[in-house]
Parts: C-alpha cells; structure tokens; sequence
C-alpha cells in the first residue's frame, strides 16, 4: 500500500453535517488559489467514473439496483465521451491496470470522493471551516503525491475524477412523504449527487472541484446523463467549446 500523504480524510460526523446541509450551499465550484489552464495546454487523464444508483427505501435506506447502474455507467460513459472534445484541452481515458494496482486505482477513486465530502462541509459552507481554511481562497486539498505513480499516469498534467450517486425514492418512500406532508413533517425523497474534480499530477493536489448535492438528469436515460455531465463540467478549467482531436492511444 502506498503512502497518501497529506491527505484529508473525513470524519463521521462530517457525513451528518453533510446530509444535513441547507440547500442554499448547493452547485458550488471552487479553485486552489492561482489555479487556470490555457486552452490547448494540458493532457487530461479521465479516470473511469464513480457510479452508485439504486432506490430508497420507505424507511430512507439505500438498496442498490444493479441494472440501474449498468445503465446509467452506459448513458453517462456515452455522455462524457461526446463533451470531452470540448473540454478545451486533450482528455483521454485512463487504461484501468490488471492485478494490484487495481485496487489502488479503486482506493484512489474513493479517496477523491471523501475529499470531496471534506471541501463540500469544510470549504463550500463558511460557517463549517476549518481554522486553516477560513479564507475563500484556501483551497488546498490533496490526493497526495503518490497518485502520479499509478500505472499510466505519465506523460499527462492531470486526473479527472468524476463521481455520481442517485437514490431515488420507492413507491413506499413517495407515500410517506405524502402522509408526513399532512402531517406537518419534511421527509427527503431521493438523493442526486455528483462531484467532477481535477488533480494536478505533479503535486496530487485538488486544483478544480464542481459539486452538487442536488444534481438534474435522470442518469437512467440518455437525455438525463447528457444533463448530468453539462452540470459535472460547469465551469471547467480552459473549456472552450473547441473540439481537440484525440486518437485513442495518444
């Protein structure tokens, strides 16, 4: 296992502030202090997307649906693959590696999503920060410096990470929301969630986070991934609407 360096880890109970969090502290981007990408400048590795789909059940718990899944992985991977030509600079899938490194890839995708847990709570909501981070541009985050040694990693500026997470409410769920509605009392139906971030190859810093915890599009449709990557890449460093011409392999 390697070293993670200094990175950000988050605490249970950051999960409760998190659920918690007021809908006014939705839809935010934030950028490490200096940051920016020229068009045309900077060769981006997309690492294979985060996906999680399933329902909520009438009690609020989360079960899985593998066929929701698959095909939302499908709609969101077609999706992602017609907008990165636009994307301002060359973005190029990651080879996923064979035997131990497998599953260090897969550490590193869950490393981004609790760091990006850790910036929604402690950066995105300014009564939450931390004492280090109270200034709106203190953004510094980190994967650690370690993930420029993954397999395949050479020759790019930087790693996309991209992750996404859909509950949405069952028939039971839906009733109860009804009945609690007269009773006076707010129960949630549905959980639409989603993170694209970039890490800077060179430093294993977060340089760039969009995060929603309220995300549209159905990811279960063409259309509705097609609305869900427009929202992941708002305001994506050097985006241009200039399509750049990738050749697989290059």
């Amino acid at each position: 296992m390697k070293n993670w360096g200094a990175a950000v880890f988050l605490p249970a109970a950051a999960f409760a502030l998190l659920v918690s969090a007021p809908a006014a502290a939705q839809e935010k981007t934030g950028n490490k202090a200096g940051f920016s990408i020229a068009p045309g400048t900077a060769r981006i590795v997309l690492m294979r997307p985060s996906v999680k789909v399933g329902e909520q059940s009438t009690g609020g718990m989360f079960e899985p649906n593998a066929d929701w899944t698959a095909q939302a992985r499908e709609n969101l991977g077609k999706a992602i693959a017609a907008t990165q030509g636009r994307l301002g600079n060359i973005v190029v899938d990651y080879e996923e590696p064979n035997g131990a490194d497998t599953a260090a890839v897969a550490e590193y995708r869950n490393l981004f999503s609790t760091v990006a847990n850790s910036v929604i709570t402690y950066q995105f909501f300014p009564g939450n920060r931390l004492p280090t981070k109270k200034r709106d541009d203190a953004f510094e985050w980190t994967l650690g410096p370690d993930i420029a040694a993954l397999p395949g990693m050479a020759g790019n500026d930087y790693a996309l990470f991209i992750t996404t997470e859909d509950h949405y409410g069952s028939a039971g769920r839906k009733a109860a929301q009804i009945f609690a509605a007269f009773a006076g009392v707010s129960v949630p139906t549905g959980v639409h969630k989603g993170y694209a971030g970039l890490v800077d190859l060179k430093t294993g810093e977060l340089v760039w986070l969009n995060a929603d915890l309220k995300m549209g599009g159905d990811v279960r449709t063409a259309e509705g991934a097609q609305k869900r990557v427009e929202q992941l890449f708002e305001g994506f460093p050097g985006r241009t609407g200039i399509p750049q011409t990738v050749t697989a392999g290059n």
